[in-house]
């Protein structure tokens, strides 16, 4: 039986609705101008009203892009970099978290405090250059943009309190059967585990795809710069010769595409795959988020 909905909860709800679509709006405003400027003509670019549609249907800065090597090189770092680093964190994630599930594991007490403990202070960023530059000697590395971040103790504590979430009695039954830690951990665990996994592997993907500070700090070669670096260098430093040059290779002249709609076709180009990405993964997301954040 239905409850009947007091004035007070109603005003609540609407309230509420009007309050997310708002909240939404704006969020998602941004980058829908963006796209809708990728594709505007000169005279629509500078419009001061908003746009809420395309009023016109330009294909020249994607044109460009198509013929511009720094923007598919960098994609090309960029995704190198979020397969291997997501890959990796996520194997380091999942082998550091295990462990701690175990009440006989020496030194667990001791070992989730210090995890714990770098989650509310760390060395700061001269301490890791340092050691980064001078110690491990990675400078110009790809592995440097991928070994300081290979483990965050969030992750950890999420994903080790998804691991707790497991019936005890499945690892009971397997050691009956003669398995070690190594193959419940294979067997059992991963396998059962793919909401936080995904969850998990998620949050590390967007980091890797968005990050750009490392590479400013660490890669002096441009050829090795990710996707988010050379946007930067478009929209902020303004180097605008490579891509002028590709215009006039492309169009026969520097001026025949305005700056403001290339510079709006990088930003979608840069955030398209993991929009698309997204929502194939939101069904994972909200069970590994929620079990691995109140279990334990």
């Amino acid at each position: 039986m239905k409850r009947k909905m007091t004035a007070g909860n109603l005003i609540f709800t609407v309230f509420n609705t009007c309050l997310m679509l708002f909240v939404i709006m704006i969020t998602i405003y941004p980058f829908w101008n963006q796209f809708i400027l990728s594709f505007a003509k000169r005279e629509y670019l500078y419009s001061v009203e908003a746009q809420w549609y395309p009023k016109s249907f330009d294909l020249s800065s994607y044109k460009v892009l198509l013929h511009y090597k720094d923007i598919w090189r960098g994609y090309g770092n960029t995704i190198l970099r979020t397969a291997v680093g997501t890959a990796f964190s996520l194997l380091v994630t999942a082998m550091a978290s295990y462990p701690l599930t175990k009440k006989d594991f020496p030194c667990n007490k001791g070992i989730t405090f210090l995890i714990l403990f770098t989650m509310l202070f760390s060395g700061g960023l001269i301490p890791g250059y340092l050691l980064i530059t001078q110690q491990l000697h990675l400078t110009n590395s790809f592995w440097a943009l991928i070994l300081p971040g290979l483990a965050t103790p969030y992750n950890i504590f999420i994903m080790r309190n998804f691991f707790l979430s497991v019936p005890n009695s499945l690892e009971e039954s397997a050691r009956i059967d003669g398995a070690g830690y190594t193959r419940i951990f294979w067997q059992i665990i991963m396998p059962l585990s793919k909401p936080v996994l995904v969850t998990v592997g998620l949050w590390i993907a967007v980091g890797h795809w968005q990050a750009w500070y490392d590479n400013l700090l660490y890669l002096q070669k441009p050829d090795k710069w990710g996707l988010q670096m050379i946007l930067r260098e478009l929209l902020v430093n303004n180097q605008q010769s490579n891509i002028t040059q590709t215009v006039k290779n492309t169009f026969g002249t520097a001026g025949a595409v305005d700056e403001r709609q290339l510079k709006s076709a990088v930003i979608v180009i840069s955030i398209l795959p993991m929009v698309i990405l997204y929502p194939f993964l939101q069904k994972f997301m909200n069970k590994g988020i929620i079990i691995g954040a109140v279990k334990g």
